[in-house]
């Protein structure tokens, strides 16, 4: 399994992010995530699921199965990640979710210390009766969501009608959507500005938990 790394130094904490639905690990808007944690005194690494990397082979372009499906996927990043550290697991959107369906277990077992998704995919747009954050009322994990606020994945609204758990913290961005990213004219604020704000905000959650 191939790794990109940012912050790749001895003794700092690890974060192992895993890319969405659509966008590969190497995306500017990972990319720039990663170096800005990095910047903060974290050691990112980010991995790709098996059918994002067969799209670069010139495979098959469908779209991924569902999330259960990487499960496995991700637990053999961790074990190849071979991390001494403290370990942080996460991902965009449904990178977040996949080891969001992980993250208790590790946690119980000491192999984690916390979770981070950055833009959790609670239902699809448009369909707020099929949520898929039901486990998340009840982690003890310590769990970190930065959220746009205007993200079609969920309102702000929807999300304080949840019964999340005392464990799941969250951090809004103002008119962000599911990339974090505001409306510039209306917030004279940019994506960059909201990356920067999320990434302080997770450095500085993720000492608390180290």
């Amino acid at each position: 399994m191939e790794f990109l790394m940012n912050g790749d130094a001895p003794s700092r904490p690890t974060i192992l992010l895993a890319h969405g639905a659509g966008a590969a690990m190497d995306t500017p808007w990972m990319t720039s995530v990663a170096q800005r944690l990095a910047d903060r005194g974290c050691r990112v690494a980010r991995f790709e699921f098996s059918y994002m990397a067969a799209r670069r082979a010139g495979g098959s372009r469908r779209p991924p199965g569902k999330a259960e499906t990487y499960i496995p996927e991700y637990l053999a990043a961790i074990d190849a990640l071979a991390c001494d550290g403290p370990l942080i697991i996460g991902g965009k959107s449904m990178g977040g979710r996949v080891a969001s369906l992980i993250a208790q277990d590790l946690h119980d077992s000491g192999r984690i210390q916390g979770l981070l998704c950055l833009g959790f995919p609670f239902h699809a747009p448009g369909k707020p009766e099929k949520t898929r954050g039901a486990h998340l009322s009840s982690i003890t994990c310590p769990t970190l969501i930065c959220q746009g606020a205007r993200d079609p994945f969920v309102t702000r609204q929807e999300v304080e009608s949840y019964l999340l758990s005392p464990s799941v913290a969250l951090h809004w961005l103002e008119d962000g959507d599911h990339d974090l990213k505001p409306r510039k004219r209306l917030t004279g604020s940019g994506l960059e500005d909201h990356l920067e704000s999320a990434s302080k905000f997770v450095a500085d959650w993720a000492a608390t938990i180290f």
